[in-house]
């Protein structure tokens, strides 16, 4: 099969290779899938360019990327037969494992190979995952969110699309912050109900407004250091404030402990590698529930050949691109 990897870690153009690898055999547990899609994320290319001072190898050669799409080709044993031909979406293919889908092949566990409804593409498929998963989990972690006011920080980036996404289809407002008119774009289409310019505007200010005072239930964060006192300031008594990202690796972020704790916040710091499995699968059963309803249509900023993938890692580690970016394995889907 035709793949890219890296034997090393450090800049994409340095490190990723394209070629030929043997294909894979799912073994117990496992099918293999045949992918017409990888999607690629963040932690895909920290993880190749050594993020936090990560740079040993966990395996001499590693083909990156958690998520993508495709059709099940080939089942091991245990896995029912019934399943080969079956549309799905993937999620950590790569997670302790050296291989994942930038490849033309990826052999996985069954459980993370979801069944794809027939209605929806696979470079949707493809864009779900990582993003959907952690969006999913900062969202319901605590129950339903039906009626409440949700603040999505971020929602130009892939984790802040999916939130406003899965918000709208669970029944809440959504109120979300950007810095770019192109990032408001693509909130406003993913269904925010307020848009804030957090380089322009004053967010407590536009908040409070857009809530007529009453502030919001629930925070989805992606800079936890940076805007703790903001949410601090928007959110009611007994509120949540659920954060994937605090900036840099090495990050030990000021606690006010005190008022925190007087204002009964509850807060989770959540990592979807770390998430019970449990969780993993409510969340694969709401996305599809959610895209099956035709109400989760991630946003797609550019499709890549595999030939294209450092340049494509180049394009997701600069930050100016909006919406997912996706990797054809091959020509021949």
């Amino acid at each position: 099969m035709k793949a890219a990897y890296y034997e090393k870690k450090g800049p994409a153009a340095e490190v990723l290779k394209i070629g030929d690898l043997p294909d894979p055999e799912p073994g117990p547990g496992e099918v293999r899938v045949k992918l017409s899609f990888s999607g690629l994320n963040p932690s895909d290319t920290k993880a190749r360019g050594g993020w936090g001072g990560m740079i040993a190898m966990a395996f001499p050669r590693v083909v990156p990327h958690q998520d993508g799409a495709g059709v099940i080709d080939k089942v091991g044993p245990g896995v029912s037969q019934g399943r080969i031909g079956e549309r799905v979406w993937i999620y950590e293919a790569q997670l302790g494992r050296a291989f994942g889908t930038a490849a033309e092949y990826v052999a996985l566990p069954s459980e993370n190979a979801v069944r794809l409804p027939e209605s929806v593409s696979f470079e949707t498929g493809a864009c779900l995952g990582v993003p959907a998963m952690t969006a999913h989990r900062c969202l319901f972690a605590d129950g339903g969110i039906q009626g409440q006011t949700v603040l999505v920080a971020g929602g130009g980036g892939a984790v802040g699309h999916a939130a406003i996404l899965l918000a709208k289809w669970a029944g809440a407002r959504v109120v979300t912050t950007v810095s770019r008119p192109e990032q408001e774009t693509s909130a406003r289409a993913a269904g925010a109900d307020r848009v804030i310019n957090r380089k322009t505007e004053d967010i407590v200010a536009r908040i409070k407004e857009f809530t007529g005072g009453a502030l919001v239930d629930r925070v989805v964060e992606v800079a936890f250091e940076a805007n703790l006192d903001i949410n601090r300031a928007v959110l009611k008594p007994n509120g949540v404030i659920s954060t994937y990202s605090s900036g840099a690796a090495d990050s030990a972020p000021r606690f006010p402990f005190g008022p925190v704790m007087r204002q009964g916040l509850t807060m989770h710091f959540v990592l979807v590698y770390a998430m019970p499995r449990e969780a993993h699968w409510q969340a694969a059963r709401e996305v599809n529930a959610a895209l099956e309803a035709g109400r989760y249509r991630p946003q797609i900023a550019r499709v890549c050949s595999l030939d294209q993938v450092a340049e494509a890692h180049d394009a997701q580690d600069s930050g100016a691109t909006v919406g997912k970016i996706l990797i054809a394995p091959s020509s021949k889907r």
